[in-house]
């Protein structure tokens, strides 16, 4: 009886599961400038800043502009980002979608099923989260 009862705990703490699904980015060079659209709606500290390390990281110069400046940059980011509670705030999801001349080239998505159920990974920070998620995005970039 106690192993069934461990055995249902050990499941539904595993409910938390992480979700990433990515379309790598194509037809985009190193050194290209990537303008990152600004959402006041996303509250997630430091989430930014970790998206153009990143980008950075990859050979990808960014720089941050409001919506009515990104018609003048000719490739673009937009980004969501949401955080959810348990004790403290987590980033719970977020997507990046890379657009070049008003097509989307590339997505990301990081999504925390559950919001993470009983998990203690959900409360790794936005750059242990995100890091591996842009490299899945920018994967092509050469």
């Amino acid at each position: 009886m106690k192993k069934m009862i461990c055995l249902a705990a050990a499941v539904v703490a595993m409910g938390g599961c992480t979700s990433v699904e990515v379309k790598s980015a194509r037809s985009i060079e190193p050194g290209t400038q990537v303008c990152i659209v600004n959402n006041p709606k996303v509250i997630v500290e430091g989430f930014v800043d970790v998206v153009r390390e990143g980008f950075s990281r990859h050979g990808l110069p960014t720089r941050l502009v409001n919506a009515n400046e990104a018609a003048s940059c000719p490739v673009t980011l937009t980004y969501t980002a949401l955080r959810s509670w348990d004790f403290s705030p987590y980033l719970s999801r977020a997507e990046l979608r890379l657009w070049k001349n008003g097509l989307q080239i590339g997505s990301a998505e990081y999504h925390l099923r559950g919001r993470g159920g009983l998990s203690l990974a959900k409360w790794q920070g936005v750059k242990s989260k995100m890091t591996p998620v842009i490299d899945q995005l920018l994967a092509d970039v050469r």
